[in-house]
């Protein structure tokens, strides 16, 4: 039985994907997660004990990570620091987590010869104009723009240089914005839902005509595991589900199917640097491994993850009013 070392397993993303793994094969999965406020042992709930464990741990301690890493087969590196407003306010932890926590797990990776998969972001690649037909490729050059998008642009470099000069295990993805369960309610479509369920209108940064490309986070999950299993070492594979919709549509959306007034949201100051349209071309995921994602109806998408805001209400109101208080301060 293949045993995987999830690192960030509690947080959106990454619980997402040990659930997936759960369900779906029957690998072993160790978490490994700080539990900073993104973290959430209760998006972990309910998994089977005999394949399941959880360790609460810094990536970067490197005798936390030494000891795991050994232990385990291969290493699913989605620990992040991953919020662009936060990253303005303060980049520090940015630096300490993306950058550091990664070169303390590759370094695990190395000494122990073990399979290494790094998740990325799209946002490594800037941004791409809004009538500009093209879309990013594994080669398009990088250009982040934020605190957040530079030190993952730095840990994707890290893993690259790893790999040719010592010879890690190692594959790269680099996803679009994600959606589905268990997503922190400072994140833009989690907010604008918890926001309709309080009776709060929604809220739009500047126009809203900034695109992002999205894709549920069941999507993400699989073809993570496609790519650990069936990818070439050494090779960066996009993930991305041809979901592109500015932020207007996406608020608007939400509130028609939450029964209210399509322009019932209020605009608000802009985000510094704001990135105007990410697009992802996921051919090579397609053709050389075979993936396809399922979620391609974003409406139906959507419609699910309002369904388990509104059913989990438990899980993301402790979070809610702090997060609604920070934003309040950035006049957000």
């Amino acid at each position: 039985m293949q045993k995987l070392l999830v690192t960030g397993g509690a947080g959106f993303i990454g619980s997402n994907f040990v659930h997936y793994v759960m369900s779906n094969t029957d690998r072993h999965v160790t978490v490994l997660d700080k539990l900073t406020y993104a973290g959430n042992l209760e998006s972990l709930k309910d998994l089977p004990g005999d394949r399941f464990n959880f360790v609460e741990g810094d990536i970067a301690d490197p005798a936390v990570v030494d000891a795991l890493v050994r232990d385990h087969d291969v290493v699913v590196h989605y620990a992040a620091e991953s919020h662009n407003d936060n990253s303005l306010h303060d980049p520090r932890p940015f630096l300490d987590t993306n950058i550091i926590g990664t070169y303390t797990l590759i370094e695990g990776a190395r000494k122990h010869n073990k399979r290494f998969h790094h998740i990325s972001t799209d946002e490594v690649y800037g941004d791409l104009e809004l009538d500009d037909p093209e879309r990013f490729t594994e080669n398009t050059p990088y250009n982040p723009s934020s605190p957040y998008s530079s030190t993952k642009a730095g840990s994707d470099l890290l893993v690259r240089a790893w790999v040719r000069s010592f010879g890690l295990q190692a594959t790269i993805s680099n996803c679009s914005n994600n959606y589905g369960p268990y997503q922190h309610v400072e994140k833009f479509i989690p907010r604008q839902i918890t926001n309709v369920i309080d009776g709060i209108r929604p809220k739009l940064y500047g126009k809203g005509e900034n695109v992002r490309d999205w894709i549920h986070a069941n999507d993400h999950s699989s073809a993570v595991l496609a790519i650990i299993d069936q990818g070439k070492i050494g090779e960066t594979y996009l993930i991305g589900a041809d979901g592109e919709k500015n932020n207007k549509e996406v608020v608007e959306l939400i509130l028609e199917h939450m029964g209210q007034p399509s322009d019932a949201y209020d605009h608000v100051v802009d985000r510094p640097g704001h990135d105007m349209r990410y697009a992802i071309d996921s051919t090579k995921l397609r053709t050389e491994l075979g993936w396809t994602p399922q979620y391609s109806n974003f409406d139906a998408g959507i419609e699910d993850t309002i369904a388990w805001y509104r059913d989990n209400q438990d899980w993301w109101r402790p979070q809610k009013a702090a997060t609604e208080a920070k934003y309040k301060e950035q006049g957000q």
